[in-house]
């Protein structure tokens, strides 16, 4: 059983480090930053959630359980939000897309955006 456990948890992590090495390569030749984003903050949350699971193959317990399911959970609320934020400053800074890509948002002016929401534009500066 003990082999066992130990094959699964260099699986996981050896898989944790493969997601890892593909944002990597996502972060390198994607062409804007919103694909970036997007490449980083998925297999970033998959490869972390891999890897500590992995570990925790390696090294059972009860401590490392309950420190792995804290990781995973907070890893699954948090990574979104970030990646969010981010993809949503680069849009405010006007980072441009690749050409090509159809911006939902750009239809929107600003005065649509903000008199829709009940909020004065010259408020948000």
């Amino acid at each position: 059983m003990d082999l066992v456990l130990t094959v699964i948890g260099s699986v996981l992590v050896v898989l944790g480090a493969l997601v890892f090495l593909g944002a990597a390569v996502g972060l390198i030749h994607f062409p804007d930053p919103y694909t970036r984003i997007s490449a980083t903050g998925t297999a970033g949350g998959v490869g972390m959630i891999l890897v500590t699971v992995g570990a925790l193959t390696l090294m059972p317990s009860v401590a490392n359980t309950v420190k792995v399911v804290l990781i995973v959970v907070l890893q699954l609320g948090t990574a979104s939000v970030a990646t969010m934020a981010l993809a949503r400053s680069a849009y405010l800074t006007g980072v441009p897309m690749r050409e090509g890509h159809y911006d939902d948002l750009a239809e929107d002016t600003p005065a649509q955006a903000a008199g829709s929401a009940g909020v004065d534009v010259d408020d948000q500066r």
